[in-house]
């Protein structure tokens, strides 16, 4: 394939770019800036773990000691001019890399903005944030917030189309869309499975939303942030919800998909101190009375404290969550998290130390230890 002259030129800026280790100082990544608004970007992100679980070593009884490459992205941004831009970036899935966001952005003004492609549907603010940008993180093992793992074709994103802005000063984001959906990976069948097998449903779209409102600062952009690490004074109320007519998709039934949370989070600086965050949500899932396993109320809280004075590096922020997800199976599924976090360069450069418990019903049990490792280029 014979490129163009100009994406030739791009490529090559890229790559020079890279080589040359050329990074801006306000965010992770390389950044090329050719004039008229027109830029290339690249970077890449990690999180490797060390886990030592109880009774998860080979025999059954022993404790696992592991370590494992939970993430590894590589971020592709470009600017055509000042209204539209793009965004590609990949993740590695335990056995390949896949792509993980591709969509195009026209960006009209703050106040209106729409997304097109593959990327994460409007939802609640963990999964807004994701493992990059939580505080300790831990939801992500779909506990309280299970958007990852009930929407999505990979780690939550979905093929669509999202209208987003920040209205009021910037103190209102909205961010609605329609999606593909059919895809829940919690024991529902996707589009063409569904087709495959005979199941009699119509095509219909998932639609995502969420309206959050910043009584202090405000929060401008698509995507959220777990916690500020001291950097904001942050007081916000969110709202999300999703819903699909046939969304579940079985061979023996079909019904609708629908859920909504609300999500709290206070974070405020002490002068000279430190900052002391508080954050809360509540989750309603709902499946049709299909898949019951998944159908339920979920709830999470989690406090935190980082302190304004140094260690060595960075500063140390304490945490703790509790989550419990109620399914309608009289199944519960609790986890405390306890653990601290090093904080070297905000979400950019950091390592978490975290000791968690988990308890379903009926079942033993299990702690676990980790230390993770996270760095942004």
């Amino acid at each position: 394939m014979r490129l163009k002259r100009g994406s030739q030129q791009l490529l090559l800026a890229a790559v020079a770019a890279v080589a040359a280790g050329i990074s801006n100082p306000a965010c992770a990544g390389a950044t090329i800036n050719m004039g008229d608004d027109k830029s290339v970007s690249v970077g890449f992100g990690l999180r490797e773990s060390f886990t030592s679980a109880e009774d998860a070593a080979p025999n059954g009884s022993g404790r696992s000691q592991d370590f494992n490459l939970d993430s590894g992205r590589l971020y592709f941004g470009a600017s055509l001019n000042k209204n539209i831009k793009g965004m590609f970036n990949t993740e590695w899935d335990g056995d390949k890399i896949r792509v993980l966001d591709a969509a195009g952005q026209f960006a009209i003004s703050p106040e209106f903005n729409i997304w097109a492609g593959r990327l994460l549907s409007p939802s609640d603010r963990a999964n807004m944030a994701g493992p990059y940008y939580s505080m300790g993180g831990g939801y992500w093992a779909g506990v309280a917030s299970r958007y990852g793992y009930n929407g999505g074709i990979f780690r939550g994103r979905d093929d669509g189309v999202v209208v987003w802005g920040n209205v009021a000063d910037g103190k209102l984001g909205y961010s609605f869309g329609a999606f593909e959906g059919h895809t829940f990976g919690i024991g529902s069948l996707t589009q063409s499975q569904a087709k495959a097998a005979g199941v009699n449903a119509d095509d219909s779209l998932m639609y995502a939303g969420r309206l959050q409102y910043d009584f202090w600062d405000a929060e401008p952009g698509y995507y959220g942030t777990g916690n500020f690490l001291g950097n904001a004074d942050i007081l916000s109320i969110g709202v999300a919800g999703r819903y699909q007519k046939d969304g579940i998709l079985t061979v023996a039934k079909s019904g609708k998909y629908s859920s909504y949370n609300v999500d709290f989070l206070m974070e405020k600086r002490i002068k000279g101190s430190g900052a002391v965050a508080v954050e809360a949500a509540y989750y309603d899932y709902d499946t049709d009375n299909i898949i019951l396993a998944e159908q339920g109320n979920a709830y999470s809280a989690g406090v935190s404290y980082i302190f304004d004075q140094k260690l060595g590096w960075g500063k140390v922020q304490p945490f703790a969550r509790w989550q419990k997800f109620s399914a309608d199976t009289n199944v519960d599924t609790k986890q405390i998290d306890a653990g601290v976090n090093y904080i070297i360069d905000g979400y950019n450069a950091q390592i978490s130390a975290v000791y968690s418990k988990t308890k379903v019903t009926s079942v033993a049990s299990q702690d676990k230890f980790s230390v993770t490792l996270q760095l942004q280029y």
